[in-house]
């Protein structure tokens, strides 16, 4: 009886062996093929419609529910924390109690803040932030801030992150240009340019309000 185990144990070993191991080019059965080998799509490519949808009230039919959408409540790896606050008048509102994260930046980020406002923002506010860039000089853009003005000052960095964020005005929304953390660096590095005294009035008065 052990003999016919033993001899039947060796031809199973031996079947399983042969049908991995059959082509080199193959790594032989997967498992589960869905999760060895997941489908990639391109975020912009057309889907095939027979099996895919953008309808959510299609979910859980016979097509697959695909927006190219992050899930909800999620942030890609390595991004800064989450900016919830909705483009509205309520969210401005709100924006100025959303304090910015970054307290302090060191030489070379501040060199980096610098560089990434000198190739978004400076085209518009100037290389100083008092208005007064190329497209300001132009005439062709009416209405560019002047970041050096009282009322800027005193504008929250939560405010200005949202202003960054959805646009303002005639500026639109630099969110596809800058991370979260570098819009708040760029806030950050605007405040450089302001007004020493103003600035320092500014956050002592924000300390006391504490």
């Amino acid at each position: 009886m052990k003999k016919i185990a033993t001899i039947l144990i060796l031809v199973l070993a031996s079947t399983v062996i042969f049908i991995s191991c059959d082509n080199k080019r193959q790594p032989g059965k997967v498992y589960m093929p869905d999760m060895a080998y997941s489908r990639s799509y391109e975020t912009y490519a057309e889907r095939d419609s027979s099996k895919f949808s953008m309808n959510m009230e299609e979910r859980g039919g016979s097509k697959i529910f695909y927006n190219a959408q992050p899930a909800k409540g999620t942030i890609k790896r390595g991004e800064f924390m989450p900016y919830t606050l909705p483009n509205d008048s309520n969210g401005y509102k709100m924006s100025a109690m959303i304090p910015n994260p970054i307290q302090s930046m060191t030489e070379d980020e501040m060199k980096e803040a610098g560089r990434l406002f000198n190739i978004n923002c400076a085209i518009c506010h100037g290389e100083k932030a008092q208005g007064n860039g190329p497209i300001s000089t132009s005439g062709k853009i009416g209405g560019i801030a002047n970041l050096t003005l009282d009322m800027y000052v005193k504008m929250a960095d939560g405010t200005m992150f949202h202003s960054i964020t959805y646009g303002k005005n005639n500026m639109g929304s630099y969110a596809s240009q800058l991370s979260r953390k570098q819009r708040w660096m760029v806030v950050k590095y605007i405040r450089s340019l302001q007004p020493k005294a103003a600035v320092a009035v500014m956050a002592d008065s924000t300390m006391k309000a504490k």
